[in-house]
């Protein structure tokens, strides 16, 4: 009997390209694919804290360099991409909030929300597609959504809509890019303990919110988020296009 055998998670051989990779989830995110044996390029707009996170996953013993690229800088990014030798997974992990009840939006943040969280994702994708048709080996688009693409919040009407608007993105963008063997897809974490969130964190009222609503009864870690994003890189997920990987302990759930 010839038994099937587990697909690889390795990326050995493989460039990756990871946006807001200087902390949080991005930096988790470039870690996971550099353990695998990618060779990770990490962008972000600020050059100080890339720089020391990418000499970080260097001197790990693994294989990582710095990109000082700002992703709302449609051009820009266009270009970069444009310019790199191979690509066969992108990682964004670039993101805003203006958290403010809906009565009192401002177009203002209506606009800067809706700049990165959808706008700049749409043409980072676009790029890294056009790059991965183009080298003929397909590859990995995988962009952090947020669990808020399938609930509401309060004070979160323009976030959630970005984050629902880039769900519906990636499934038109899988069913086009398919044929090429290129995979688009979103990862939707819960509330995740980052420098970015922890002044959440640091209110006992709101981290009881979440506790109640996350099933599991503990909020999210940088790790927690590491393993699904290798998944969706990987050839373990060669069958994986235009869904949603929601890591949020049950919020959704009901």
């Amino acid at each position: 009997m010839q038994l099937p055998r587990t697909p690889s998670f390795r990326l050995d051989g493989r460039t990756a390209l990871v946006f807001g990779a200087s902390s949080g989830i991005g930096l988790g995110a470039a870690m996971a694919l550099a353990e695998a044996g990618a060779h990770v390029i990490c962008a972000a707009r600020g050059a100080e804290r890339l720089e020391e996170a990418a000499a970080a996953i260097h001197e790990a013993g693994f294989d990582a360099e710095a990109l000082v690229l700002d992703i709302a800088d449609i051009d820009a990014v266009k270009t970069a991409i444009s310019a790199l030798d191979r690509l066969d997974v992108m990682v964004n992990s670039a993101g805003t909030a203006r958290h403010a009840p809906a009565l009192e939006t401002s177009p203002e943040d209506f606009d800067a929300v809706s700049m990165v969280n959808w706008k700049a994702a749409h043409f980072a994708a676009q790029a890294s597609a056009s790059k991965m048709i183009a080298g003929g080996r397909g590859g990995s688009i995988i962009t952090i959504s947020s669990q808020m693409a399938h609930v509401g919040g309060i004070d979160r009407a323009v976030y959630s809509a970005s984050k629902h608007a880039v769900e519906g993105m990636t499934k038109s963008m899988a069913i086009e890019w398919g044929g090429e063997g290129v995979r688009v897809n979103t990862i939707c974490p819960t509330f995740i303990r980052t420098p970015l969130t922890e002044p959440t964190f640091n209110d006992p009222a709101r981290v009881a919110w979440i506790r109640d609503k996350i099933k599991l009864g503990r909020v999210g870690e940088i790790e927690d988020i590491m393993g699904a994003v290798l998944f969706l890189a990987s050839d373990a997920s060669a069958l994986v296009t235009g869904a949603s990987l929601l890591v949020d302990g049950g919020w959704t759930a009901g």
